[in-house]
C-alpha cells in the first residue's frame, strides 16, 4: 500500500508547526554586522594602501622594486646600485 500525503505550507509556516525558533531576526542582525565590517574593511585592501602599507616598512623597497621591473624588461642591464660604484 502506498500512501502520498502533499502539504502545501511556506518554510516559516513548517518551522511554527514544528515548533521550531524564527531565526530571521537573527540571521538579518548578523548580515547587516557582516556588511559594516566589510565596509570597514573595504578601505585596507584599496590598491594606494596596500602600497601605502608596502612601501612603509622599507623606504629604499619603492627604488628597489623599480631596478627590478626594469631588469626584468631589459630596459636597465644594471642596476642603479652598480652605477653608483
Amino acid at each position: 500500500m502506498k500512501v502520498n500525503i502533499e502539504i502545501d505550507c511556506t518554510p516559516l509556516e513548517a518551522r511554527q508547526f514544528f515548533g521550531l525558533p524564527d531565526v530571521g531576526p537573527m540571521q538579518t542582525a548578523v548580515m547587516d554586522k557582516l556588511q559594516q565590517q566589510v565596509m570597514s574593511n573595504i578601505e585596507k585592501v584599496s590598491p594606494e594602501s596596500l602600497l601605502q602599507s608596502w612601501f612603509t616598512f622599507d623606504p629604499k623597497l619603492a627604488q628597489r622594486f623599480q631596478d627590478m621591473f626594469v631588469a626584468m624588461a631589459g630596459l636597465g642591464g644594471t642596476a642603479s646600485s652598480d652605477k653608483k660604484k
